[in-house]
């Protein structure tokens, strides 16, 4: 059946949470589809409704809101994000010695897995063509990291103790042991930004005396699309921006019992007249757990609505770059996707 124009436009915009299932998931303004609105896409008013608003931005981690685009566009977002944005890690491990209870396939599986705080932009990708001898690597494609650390007794324990930590020396090796071996002129490109693992806590082995280890690593830049090892992010994710609203006045003892069916801070008490009123107050920080659909005195005075152009991202990142950085690197490989889409539709092999 067809909507009606009252309703036309919270189809248009709001995925609407109800009782037994979500409404109005679809994408439904394209061209044509309701009559007096003019769905055909438009730059001056994409440019005019789109905007990205910086919420929250530390270290690792960042959220900020992305508004007036469809779920699409925003997906390849989060996706290149997770897998198209390019890191350094290591691809290589040359192991000379391994003495330890650990395989060497698992250590090597281990080694790579530890994220290296180098700037990918300063450096190429490898040529697929190379071999794998540990001589080929270059300055301006690889990073060389060594691995050489050896257990023995504490001369200064005590006799009765048994504690290993006051047994042994170098029993456990952390990452704080990788150290870079500079390539070519890297010492002096490199000079202000030490290569070096991004945590210096991440355990590797567990040795006991006379055990030891002596690796070679090099690594090379690389997307998450060919390992999760290359991902820049521990996640990327979005959500809509919940809205929530109050159909008729909420007062008294089903006023607290409004308040806790959300989460903290999303409605507040107000005395008006002596009567406590519930009030919405930040609907975002809402999770949407529908909680107040439990009651059947509630659940027809709120209605759960999800804007569906405004889009809440979350990136944390594994600390190679600042989650800023990797936001604009993830727009600059978007925009290279869509000139090249647009060189292949202009190419004259198009039929």
């Amino acid at each position: 059946m067809a909507a009606t124009m009252s309703n036309v436009e919270e189809i248009r915009t709001r995925a609407v949470l109800g009782e037994f299932g979500v409404k109005n998931v679809h994408s439904s303004d394209f061209p044509g589809n309701y009559p007096g609105y003019d769905d055909t896409w438009n730059m001056q008013t994409f440019q005019k409704n789109f905007r990205i608003d910086i919420v929250n931005l530390e270290e690792n981690s960042m959220e900020f809101d992305m508004v007036g685009i469809d779920a699409a566009i925003a997906n390849a977002f989060r996706r290149i994000l997770l897998a198209e944005v390019p890191t350094m890690a290591i691809e290589k491990v040359f192991i000379y010695n391994n003495t330890s209870i650990v395989q060497d396939e698992v250590l090597a599986h281990r080694l790579g897995l530890v994220p290296i705080k180098a700037d990918p932009r300063l450096f190429e990708y490898r040529d697929a063509g190379e071999e794998s001898a540990e001589e080929q690597g270059s300055e301006i494609d690889t990073i060389q990291l060594q691995l050489k650390i050896k257990c023995s007794r504490n001369p200064r324990a005590t006799k009765d103790s048994s504690d290993p930590r006051e047994l042994y020396l170098n029993h456990m090796v952390y990452s704080s042991a990788i150290t870079w071996v500079p390539i070519g002129n890297q010492a002096d490109v490199f000079a202000d930004s030490v290569i070096r693992p991004v945590h210096d806590d991440i355990l590797i082995a567990q040795l006991r005396p006379g055990q030891e280890l002596d690796i070679i690593m090099h690594c090379v830049k690389g997307i998450g699309q060919d390992h999760a090892k290359f991902s820049p992010v521990a996640t990327a994710s979005y959500r809509l921006l919940p809205e929530i609203t109050l159909l008729e006045p909420v007062e008294g003892e089903k006023a607290e019992r409004l308040k806790r069916c959300f989460s903290r801070g999303v409605i507040d008490i107000e005395d008006v007249n002596g009567t406590n009123v519930a009030k919405v107050v930040n609907s975002r920080v809402d999770t949407c757990s529908r909680e107040v659909i439990r009651h059947d005195d509630l659940k027809n005075v709120v209605k759960l609505a999800r804007l569906r152009d405004h889009f809440i991202f979350t990136v944390e990142s594994t600390g190679i770059l600042p989650p800023d950085v990797l936001v604009t690197e993830a727009i600059k490989v978007l925009m290279t996707k869509c000139q090249r889409f647009l060189s292949e539709l202009d190419s004259p092999s198009v039929e």
